[in-house]
């Protein structure tokens, strides 16, 4: 098996495992909050951007945390917390942080028994291998977290696709949001 095909394997593995019914009820959550935040770290925050940026497009009113753009969090508003591990500290204290204004934090991670677990209202759990390969891991040839990102990228997708038809938005709506100044 080539390595694209291991890869594919491996992403298809992490994506089966997640309920899609639990995707609805993010894209709901998102629909409904007034405003949202994104939050991460190294690729994890990559990734998280790109979901910031394709809510965006889809209507959404969105900030990343840490931007110098970026306003106080209120209530009413939602917090998106990516972290593979649960653990990185900036991200936890982040949500801890966004929870005790009452605001509803939703983690995104590996690991439903973390710290960023613990300080959420609602989890995405990707059950894909980390960086630290713990033992219940899902085996991966990619190093680092690659195989989260991957499939916490493919799964931010499927849920924009669910918060498009919530919002009614269609492409043309989308592209009429994206960037001009290329």
């Amino acid at each position: 098996m080539s390595f694209i095909q291991t890869i594919l394997k491996e992403v298809e593995t992490v994506i089966s495992q997640v309920e899609e019914g639990q995707l609805e009820t993010l894209a709901s959550e998102l629909h409904h909050a007034k405003r949202i935040f994104i939050i991460g770290e190294g690729r994890s925050g990559l990734m998280a951007k790109s979901f910031a940026m394709r809510l965006m497009h889809l209507g959404a009113t969105v900030y990343v945390v840490g931007e110098t753009i970026t306003p106080s969090i209120e209530q009413g508003d939602l917090l998106v917390a990516v972290s593979g591990s649960g653990t990185t500290k900036s991200v936890v204290w982040t949500s801890e942080k966004t929870k005790s204004i009452g605001c509803s934090v939703m983690a995104v991670t590996t690991n439903p028994e973390s710290p960023l677990a613990a300080a959420s209202t609602h989890i995405l759990h990707v059950p894909a291998a980390t960086k630290y390969r713990r033992e219940n891991e899902l085996q991966t040839i990619q190093p680092l977290g690659s195989l989260f990102d991957q499939s916490v990228l493919i799964l931010f997708d499927t849920i924009c696709l669910l918060f498009g038809k919530l919002n009614e938005v269609d492409h043309s709506q989308a592209f009429g949001r994206h960037s001009n100044l290329e």
